[in-house]
């Protein structure tokens, strides 16, 4: 993860913003808890499945939630001060390894 710091300022996320994203992940943080106490309780395989196909599904929302503000705000900074390219291209390695 190191490799993507950069130098180029960020636009910081609004206290709305992180309290959303702190929420979306509690929120997910719960649905594995409960996989858990379903995998203690020895639950049927499907509904397992289901639940972990569920938290995979929230996991990947909440980063197109983030890449979104990053195209929005860092990556259109970034583009109007002429590191546009360096940008993008940081940003599409992470695309990469999120379609893995």
């Amino acid at each position: 993860m190191d490799k993507f710091l950069h130098e180029h300022p960020i636009t910081p996320r609004t206290k709305d913003e992180q309290q959303a994203i702190i929420n979306r992940l509690k929120r997910i943080e719960g649905q594995v808890r409960g996989v858990q106490k379903m995998v203690d309780e020895d639950r049927y395989c499907v509904d397992i499945l289901v639940q972990i196909s569920a938290i995979q599904a929230a996991l990947k929302n909440v980063g197109f939630s983030i890449t979104e503000r990053h195209i929005k705000h860092c990556v259109s900074d970034a583009i109007q001060s002429g590191e546009g390219n360096e940008t993008i291209d940081e940003l599409m390695s992470v695309m990469k390894q999120f379609s893995k």
